[in-house]
């Protein structure tokens, strides 16, 4: 399973980005509806287009994938930066994650690079050995699908969320608060008893996406999403904090 799919899949992100205007006519304090006229679908179909102009934002999220329970915590731009962190539930492990100059890193704890080794079919004593080589240390991820763009290129994480959009049948609910921050609801219902509902801020300016909540099936979560547009500053680790595997490999 390539990086950015576990990674979206474990935020539980089939996100529709719903757009808005906010304002106040004149002689009345009730904010006008930014979304008059439009209907759920166009709503979001304008709101995809919007969010695929984001230079960066930070991501949030606790969902399950594979009857597993995973948290997100992630920052990424579009000039390749990104930081952040992901753990799973049970000995999956935690690990942290760095993107810059084009080139990825990864540092997990113990369980996590056991827990990745079994998932690639690797012994316990596999396993061991990578724990060991690893522990306390940053690998640097090798060029392709686990690299880079694996989870630190916003315009692909942004294609998949695009493409993973359900922007038909959705349905307009009652506007809600989401942190302080006023937010118009879309709701998508799917077989049985799964729905999903966006949160989106009601503002002219920056009608992104505030939270996403997947209810019922078998991949119920919950992720925020903040800080659009805002820098994201990376350090690359040391380099004696370093372990090539692309250079590892070379010489075995």
């Amino acid at each position: 399973m390539k990086a950015n799919r576990k990674l979206w899949v474990a935020a539980t992100v089939c996100v529709a980005v719903v757009a808005g205007v906010t304002g106040c006519s004149q002689g009345d304090d009730k904010a006008a509806d930014p979304f008059a006229g439009l209907t759920a679908d166009a709503i979001a179909d304008k709101a995809v287009a919007t969010t695929k102009a984001a230079t960066s934002f930070h991501m949030n999220g606790k969902g399950k994938t594979d009857g597993q329970e995973m948290t997100v915590d992630f920052s990424v731009d579009d000039k390749g930066s990104c930081k952040g962190s992901m753990q799973a539930g049970g000995k999956g492990g935690k690990a942290e994650m760095i993107g810059t100059g084009g080139v990825s890193y990864m540092k997990g704890d113990d369980a996590f690079w056991s827990s990745t080794a079994g998932d690639e079919g690797g012994s316990a004593e596999e396993a061991g050995a990578m724990a060991t080589l690893l522990k306390g240390r940053w690998m640097k991820m090798p060029a392709g699908d686990e690299g880079p763009d694996a989870f630190c290129d916003l315009k692909t994480i942004v294609k998949d969320m695009d493409e993973d959009t359900p922007r038909k049948g959705l349905t307009r609910g009652a506007d809600a608060d989401v942190d302080g921050t006023p937010a118009a609801t879309l709701t998508k219902k799917g077989a049985k008893d799964e729905t999903t509902t966006f949160y989106v801020a009601k503002d002219s300016a920056k009608p992104y996406i505030l939270r996403v909540v997947e209810a019922g099936g078998k991949e119920p979560g919950t992720v925020t999403f903040t800080e659009y547009d805002k820098p994201v500053t990376v350090t690359a680790p040391p380099a004696d904090e370093v372990v090539d595997m692309a250079e590892l490999a070379g010489a075995s």
